[in-house]
């Protein structure tokens, strides 16, 4: 698994470096087969370290975690822990994902845009109904079944997730909802 371990702002140490390996390599290696990669980012918000850990695994799955500490060897360490109980959570699922999937995740490129937010205070009405674009980003799109963007979705602590449905190639959303349940959006397009 190849490492990319990174502070903003922070010098990283080699025997922080060596102990970020060792124990997050323990832990993907434990729950998931054949990781590709594996990002840390370390970083100060006021008085504590943050932890940010990304991990890519070779079906095109990806696995977030993001811990605050004093202290930056715990932030890692609270960030691993999180890390491990979201694999050891879907662990099954991840091993099944695994065996039916013969090929990685399917990925389609797609423009994503920053939209600035409006400072009015309601009084004035609208230059333009254009928004302001602020940025631009490509993003992926991946092919997944309702399972796996549910399972894509929690793994990476994301609040929504839009993907391709294997099944008919269109787009859908998951989402999850003000009540703790997962909504999905699935657009069919009846000819």
């Amino acid at each position: 698994m190849r490492y990319q371990i990174s502070g903003k702002q922070i010098d990283i140490g080699d025997a922080l470096q060596v102990h970020v390996k060792e124990e997050l390599g323990n832990v993907v290696d434990k729950y998931a087969e054949r990781p590709t990669d594996a990002q840390i980012i370390f970083s100060r918000s006021a008085h504590e370290f943050v932890c940010e850990a990304t991990v890519h695994l070779s079906t095109g799955l990806t696995a977030q975690a993001k811990a605050h500490a004093n202290e930056i060897y715990a932030a890692f360490d609270q960030c691993s822990e999180k890390m491990e109980k979201q694999l050891r959570r879907y662990k099954r699922r991840l091993k099944d994902h695994h065996k039916e999937r013969a090929n990685p995740v399917e990925l389609s490129g797609a423009s994503s845009y920053i939209l600035a937010s409006s400072d009015d205070s309601g009084d004035e009405e609208p230059d333009t109904l254009q928004p302001m674009i602020i940025a631009e980003m490509e993003s992926k799109i991946p092919s997944l079944s309702v399972g796996e963007a549910v399972m894509q979705m929690e793994l990476a602590g994301a609040p929504i997730l839009v993907f391709r449905h294997e099944g008919h190639s269109g787009v859908n959303v998951v989402y999850r909802r003000d009540d703790g349940n997962i909504g999905w959006i699935d657009p069919q397009n009846e000819a």
